[in-house]
């Protein structure tokens, strides 16, 4: 029997790497869509080469910095528990690589390409999993102090803040240090519109995401004994909120529907494995409405050029998911209780101070020695023809 529970745990797990592997094709696609033709190569190549950057950096380093173990051993150890070790690996590697393939979408169109490498490397061994650390291993004594202080530990099931705010936070400042894609911003107030260049392949990058992100979220009980049915319907609950949400403060346009039940998902992965479904759906509504405002006021107002709107999808969403686990997950709104409203605003904080910071630092360090943005020339040619050599539509076929 006790093989067997072995081997369905492993199972189970591996699934939900699987299926949130599956997620980084959505972030491809959503990435693809919404940036214009002359990028459309370089957000494909680009999310599946910092995967694979991303995979090396936490095997070799990111995955020991935050559960303080390591994989330098012989297989013949790494295959006990019918490898559960190992493919618990893979599924947290999916989570630390959402990291770098959220700041993608809110440098695209601009950046370089290598120094980005660079940064994801540093990112995912070091900045990401030092947090998670603090958050999901009890590094540093950070969740005793928070649980003498308030009740009640930092509580995030499924990422809201370790993985989404975290991943918005240290894109913002990534965003701000490369500056508007040219011609964006005009001197004489006017703003150039970017639209989406294919507005089915962002809908089908947004639909892998949201299927996808059922693994995400109820494989994080890590165990099958452990699996809740509450996590998934909460989930679901969550997207459609935040879908109904976005299509009405975004008066129809498919660019924010698409992007509604993403930011409803980003707010429930804290405390989906608490809420009552329809806290769920009200946590999934207010993170739908937050995107569409937000993304409108950072684009128009104030003229920060975050291409897939990631700091108020991920960033921000994320930030009111960890809130929001404290609120709804307490027994006055329905939920199961045992969170404190401190610890998770505690929590919450730390996490986005951290990211912010981390962020400033590696950017702030590439931008001074490497640069991080195409030439002029370059960003007008577009990613494509200037680092990959090809457009994803060539003109003409060859004629010889």
């Amino acid at each position: 029997m006790e093989a067997l529970k072995q081997g369905a745990d492993a199972l189970f797990i591996l699934l939900g790497g699987i299926m949130v592997l599956a997620m980084h094709a959505g972030f491809a696609f959503l990435e693809l869509g919404t940036v214009r033709k002359k990028n459309q190569v370089n957000a494909l190549v680009k999310i599946l080469v910092d995967f694979s950057v991303s995979t090396v950096a936490y095997f070799l380093v990111g995955y020991g910095v935050a559960y303080g173990t390591h994989f330098f051993v012989g297989a013949e150890q790494l295959a006990a528990k019918s490898g559960y070790e190992l493919v618990k690996f893979f599924f947290l590697l999916t989570f630390a690589a959402a990291i770098p393939a959220i700041v993608s979408g809110g440098i695209a169109e601009r950046a370089r390409f290598w120094p980005q490498l660079l940064a994801t490397a540093v990112i995912v061994g070091f900045v990401y999993p030092f947090f998670e650390g603090i958050a999901w291993n009890q590094h540093f004594g950070v969740q005793a102090w928070l649980k003498a202080q308030t009740g009640a530990e930092f509580h995030d099931f499924a990422g809201s803040v370790v993985v989404h705010a975290v991943g918005g936070w240290i894109a913002l400042p990534a965003v701000l240090l490369l500056g508007a894609r040219s011609n964006r911003y005009r001197k004489d107030g006017a703003m150039s519109a970017h639209p989406p260049s294919n507005i089915p392949f962002l809908a089908l990058g947004a639909w892998i995401l949201t299927v996808g992100w059922f693994g995400f979220n109820v494989m994080s009980a890590q165990t099958l004994d452990k699996i809740s049915g509450l996590v998934a319907v909460n989930s679901l609950m969550a997207m459609v909120g935040g879908t109904l949400a976005a299509l009405l403060l975004g008066r129809n346009d498919p660019g924010f529907v698409h992007n509604g039940p993403l930011a409803g998902l980003v707010a429930v992965c804290a405390g989906s494995d608490l809420m009552h479904p329809l806290g769920a759906l009200a946590v999934g509504a207010v993170a739908g409405a937050l995107f569409v405002v937000m993304f409108t006021l950072t684009q128009n107002r104030w003229k920060i050029d975050d291409v897939l709107g990631v700091w108020p999808l991920h960033g921000l969403c994320g930030a009111w998911g960890g809130v929001a686990a404290g609120l709804f997950g307490s027994p006055a709104l329905g939920g199961l209780g045992g969170v404190s409203l401190g610890a998770q605003l505690l929590g919450t904080g730390l996490g986005l101070a951290w990211a912010l910071a981390g962020g400033f630092l590696v950017y702030g360090l590439l931008k001074a020695t490497l640069g991080l943005r195409l030439s002029q020339e370059a960003e007008f040619d577009g990613a494509d023809l200037s680092i990959h050599k090809i457009s994803a539509t060539p003109e003409r076929e060859a004629s010889w």
